[in-house]
């Protein structure tokens, strides 16, 4: 007599569902008792060679300088205050290598597919060299046989008496708040909604006439005029702190120190390299048919690229470009080969050094990597979401 296949929904092995949960059941149970066993055999090692945990060395001294710091700081501060230094000199160098990476790529793209055979070679041989070179490499480069080997500050490069480059850094004037600052803040303000209600209009004013007008002339006009005026009646918005030679070293004004330099410049030709793939991989992704069509209602290149390709082509580009961002900030922690203070230099490097406490320190620093990390992408991912096509 034949057997009954199992009722769906049956508790039986011959089940696939039941199977399935039983395996997944399973799985978990193995995983939560391995993590168990290290966690016991980390804490069991901790107790026999007399290392305490937790995250109470946060509030101890930590009793060393830092060669840059966006916040004020000093020998006796915590651990606590090391590690925000640390974080915040992370997000600088990661922004300022995302911006420049971004700009440059996006150039080095667009002449990867100019007509120009100069400008098409020269791009072709630029992404070649440097997407072929190690960053670390490039980054000892223009640290060691670039930045170390200019003039000391006696003999610093001088540009217009007010800024210096020497193998100390780039010194610049630091702009420091006046009185006025709040009016010229409102001023531009107000000069930006300007901008954007101008936006408004012109838009308006094509759907109904065909007609556009070019707006920029006027928008520069109200960047410059509104915060004049409010410079004219309400005094200055900053005052600028001159760096000045005192000494051995200059004294005032902020300064960009070659560690900092170098790792920017370094990262940011090395990643633009990726990205000039990315934009050019992107804009050959839209069908010619659209730059036939454009070109049959008569439209120019420019107006071509920036109005028709370019919003298809992000579609393309966005995926990419957002693995390219979260390769910066992780490339970022090369900091520490030259001593720039960032997340691995100061707490994963120093501090571990100083306290032993290898787990907390290590922990911490893979948890800001893994936050930053993630905010790219759920930021990336929103944009992503918002230029996708919606089927009607």
């Amino acid at each position: 007599m034949p057997q009954r296949p199992a009722r769906k929904g049956a508790l039986s092995l011959t089940n696939p569902a039941v199977r399935a949960w039983i395996y997944q059941i399973i799985a978990v149970v193995l995983l939560v008792a391995c993590l168990g066993y290290l966690l016991h055999n980390t804490i069991t090692n901790l107790t026999t060679r007399g290392i305490t945990s937790g995250f109470a060395f946060l509030n101890s001294g930590a009793g060393f300088g830092i060669v840059q710091h966006l916040i004020d700081y000093q020998e006796g501060d915590t651990y606590g205050r090391v590690f925000v230094i640390g974080l915040l000199n992370t997000l600088l160098v990661s922004a300022l290598c995302i911006v420049f990476a971004s700009i440059l790529g996006f150039i080095i793209g667009l002449g990867r597919l100019s007509e120009n055979w100069l400008i098409r070679k020269v791009s072709t041989i630029y992404i070649e060299t440097f997407r072929n070179i190690p960053p670390l490499l490039q980054i000892f480069f223009w640290y060691f046989a670039v930045l170390r080997n200019l003039p000391g500050p006696r003999q610093s490069l001088e540009a217009f008496g007010v800024a210096f480059i020497s193998n100390r850094g780039l010194y610049l004037p630091s702009p420091e708040l006046a009185p006025g600052s709040l009016a010229s803040g409102i001023a531009l303000l107000l000069a930006l909604f300007g901008i954007w209600a101008l936006k408004r209009y012109n838009h308006f004013r094509q759907i109904h006439t065909g007609r556009v007008w070019r707006i920029w002339p006027w928008a520069i006009a109200m960047l410059v005029i509104f915060p004049a005026l409010a410079h004219l009646f309400f005094g200055p918005a900053v005052h600028w702190d001159i760096p000045a030679l005192r000494g051995f070293n200059f004294r005032g004004g902020m300064v960009l120190i070659p560690e900092l330099a170098s790792l920017t410049v370094a990262l940011s030709v090395y990643t633009s390299t990726f990205i000039a793939e990315v934009i050019r991989s992107g804009i050959q992704s839209v069908s010619h048919g659209q730059h036939e069509a454009a070109r049959s209602l008569g439209l120019p290149n420019p107006v071509t690229l920036r109005q028709v390709i370019l919003p298809q082509a992000m579609r393309v580009i966005i995926p990419p470009l957002t693995s390219q961002y979260l390769n910066i900030v992780k490339n970022s922690s090369l900091a520490a080969a030259i001593g720039y203070p960032d997340m691995v230099s100061l707490f994963a490097g120093t501090v571990l050094n100083q306290t032993g406490q290898a787990i907390e320190t290590i922990a911490i620093t893979m948890s800001v990597y893994l936050i930053i990390s993630l905010a790219i992408s759920f930021l990336m991912n929103i944009y992503n979401r918002r230029i996708a096509l919606v089927e009607r």
